[in-house]
Formats: structure tokens, sequence, C-alpha cells
């Protein structure tokens, strides 16, 4: 009788126990004091601006910062262009490289270059004009302007064709970074017929058109046609440039064509072409 009832109380027990609901377990953390963080140095909220997604991120619009301590050390946008040849507001599109014409060439030999860069005067050169058959401003030698009636309804301003090189690309106006994507640009303070017409083109990666004007040869042929006309030069030098000389793209009265690229690994350079008409 004793066994039975130790037996029903131990029975009686164990169903106290599976009545009683479960429950999770609860556990509280304590937040870390203060000084194991860093606290914050500025006493206002950082304000960000929005960047302006068509700015030129190039190498062409690159600035070389001023030195440690200079006056404008801490201004932005200060500094000297990296690639001044390239630079859509560099020196290379500034008014002041418009240079008066040469004079002619009356030797038979290769192309009369233009002055040096200080004798440049503030203005373009002034010829007498002419009309041409297209409407387009056009002067009796040494510079046509590039106007509305220069461009073809793809917006280019012609087409330059260099059969050594098996070369055929489109010209735009300008030199800036979106613009060589495209095609050859036109600088834009030059000539685009008459006169010195001066383009610029990549010579690397999926644009380089200009990649191979360094191997052309004296005499080897640049055909360009514009709203003007077509017009055929004939290669009277390739050579490498500082990037700071300007010289090449004055003004001249004979008619020629120059080409500019950079030299591969070598920045400071830039490979030049010259080409007169025949």
């Amino acid at each position: 009788m004793k066994k039975r009832l130790i037996t029903l109380l131990a029975a009686c027990c164990l169903l106290a126990a599976l009545s009683i609901s479960a429950s999770a377990l609860e556990y509280t953390f304590d937040s870390p004091s203060t000084g194991d963080f860093g606290m914050p140095t500025s006493a206002g909220d950082t304000i960000r601006e929005r960047e302006d997604p068509n700015t030129d991120k190039s190498k062409n619009s690159a600035l070389i910062p001023p030195g440690f301590g200079t006056p404008t050390s801490y201004l932005p946008n200060s500094g000297e262009f990296l690639t001044p040849n390239l630079a859509a507001g560099g020196p290379l599109n500034s008014p002041s490289l418009m240079a008066s014409a040469g004079e002619a060439n009356t030797s038979g030999g290769a192309v009369v270059l233009p002055g040096p860069v200080g004798s440049a005067s503030s203005t373009p050169p002034t010829f007498a004009t002419s009309s041409s058959g297209s409407g387009t401003a056009s002067t009796s030698g040494g510079y046509t302007e590039v106007t509305e009636d220069s461009y073809y309804s793809n917006g280019s301003l012609g087409t330059l064709k260099i059969p050594a090189i098996d070369l055929t690309v489109k010209i735009y106006q300008g030199t800036g970074s979106a613009t060589l994507k495209k095609g050859a640009g036109h600088f834009t303070n030059t000539s685009i017929w008459n006169g010195n017409v001066s383009l610029a083109a990549h010579n690397r990666g999926a644009n380089s058109y200009f990649g191979e004007i360094h191997t052309l040869e004296s005499g080897d042929r640049i055909t360009l046609t514009t709203k003007e006309g077509t017009r055929t030069y004939s290669v009277t030098s390739v050579s490498k440039i500082s990037e700071t000389d300007n010289s090449m793209l004055e003004s001249t009265s004979e008619n020629c064509i120059t080409l500019f690229t950079c030299v591969r690994d070598q920045r400071e350079y830039r490979w030049c072409v010259r080409a007169v008409e025949t």
C-alpha cells in the first residue's frame, strides 16, 4: 500500500510539472560606456554636395596642385593643368594663341613655320574676306572660321583620311574628352579650311584614332573633306615636341594641316605631324 501511494504521488508531481507553460529566458545587455568609442570632432552635421555628373574627370582636366603652404594651396580648382595641350579650358584654347599670318612659302620646300608663341596677338588674324560656295565664312588666305554652316547633319565638321595608316575618322569641334571619344577634335581657335587646320585625337584605347600617326613618312597623303570641299596634303614632318610648345597651332598663310597626339609613357611630349597642301 505504501509503495502504491509513493508511485501515485510521483505521478502527480510529474503531471504538475508538465502543466507549467514553458517561457524563453530573458537576457539584459548593458550598453558600453562612452569612453570605449571615439567621440565626433565636428560640432555640426557633415554637408555633402551633389556631384555634377557632367564634370570632366579625365586626364585632360587634371590639375597639378600648388605647393604646400602657398597662398593658393587651399583654394579649390587651383594649380596647373597636367596636360595643358588637351585641356578644354587650357592655354591652347585661349584666343591669345591666334597669331598674325606668316609670310607665304616661296622656296618650294617645306612649309614655313610660324614664329614663337610669344609673338602671338590677342586677336585672330585678319584677312580680306571672300564668300564661299557653301556660305561658310572664309578668307582669302590663312584662316576660315567655324560657323553654323560648317557642320554636317551628324554634328561633325568633316572627315579626315590617311591611307598610309588605314584611317578614316570624323572631325568634331573642340578637344575635350567627350569630343575625342567620338573622333578627331578640332582646336577651336584654328582654321577649319584655309591656313593651318589643327586636330587632336587619342593614341591608345578604343578611340586611338591617332595611335599610328608617328609612323607616317614624308610624302604620305592626308585628305580633309569639309563643307568647303576636299583638300589633299602631303606630310612634311613628324616630330616629338614639348606639351607646352604651342607654335604649331599658330596660323599660316599657306594651307596646311597639323595633327597632335600624346606620346606613350611620356606625358611631357606630343607627336606632331605637319602636312602641306599638294
